[in-house]
């Protein structure tokens, strides 16, 4: 237990450069609260004594701003920066080494008993505001932007952005749990990306246009050979 809890310390002297020591954090990150808090109801949860188990999560809110369901899965070293208004929902499921900001909820879209809340795989990290609905997967080192809402499937190393999100193939290097990808200010804006191909394949059916005098021949009929299909997709 000890060592999961100087992991838990450590983990946010890597990732965040506003910490300056073991103490400072112990003592001042409402992230590392709740997720002590968290650990001890899920205990409670799993030994079926679920309603003591409300009771802390319910206590650790009232702390924190954080709200964790004690039934909730949360593997090592997780980082909840700031984390007001954070929600985690009952059957949420969290790997090792994710990264959650203020605002953040992981959420369900169903009534139905049973798996109803997100998975996200190892190293993902979820933007301030972002909305992840759903029984979905979020792939292993996926970064997710601020307010983006995602109600499918993300493959692993994708950025996502937008409502509803659009997950972008990552270019750059793959983050390590040492060094998460917490580029936040490097978005891809998928629309605007789309909306320049689309005025460039009309730049080019009009000089086409042009060079064929206005795409009619003598009898009527069109001269125009339409370009070769674009992909859109990013």
């Amino acid at each position: 237990m000890f060592n999961t809890m100087r992991e838990d310390v450590r983990c946010i002297l890597q990732r965040d450069p506003a910490a300056r020591n073991a103490l400072e954090i112990v003592t001042s990150y409402p992230g590392l609260h709740a997720l002590w808090l968290h650990r001890f109801a899920h205990r409670l949860w799993k030994a079926r004594l679920k309603l003591p188990a409300r009771w802390v999560s319910q206590w650790a809110r009232s702390l924190t701003g954080i709200e964790i369901h004690p039934g909730a899965t949360i593997g090592p070293r997780l980082f909840i920066d700031h984390g007001m208004g954070v929600v985690i929902g009952e059957t949420a499921e969290i790997g090792a080494d994710v990264t959650l900001y203020h605002g953040v909820t992981l959420g369900g879209v169903s009534l139905n008993a049973g798996k109803r809340h997100p998975t996200l795989e190892d190293g993902v990290v979820v933007g301030a505001g972002a909305k992840v609905l759903g029984a979905i997967r979020i792939g292993k080192n996926s970064r997710i932007g601020a307010n983006a809402v995602v109600v499918k499937d993300v493959e692993p190393d994708m950025v996502v952005v937008g409502i509803p999100g659009k997950p972008v193939k990552r270019s750059g290097p793959e983050p390590s749990s040492q060094k998460p990808d917490l580029a936040h200010n490097v978005m891809p804006d998928v629309v605007a990306e789309r909306l320049d191909r689309i005025l460039s394949r009309l730049d080019e059916v009009e000089r086409a246009i042009h060079t064929n005098g206005g795409g009619y021949n003598g009898n009527g009929r069109s001269e125009y050979q339409p370009l070769p299909e674009v992909d859109y997709t990013i």
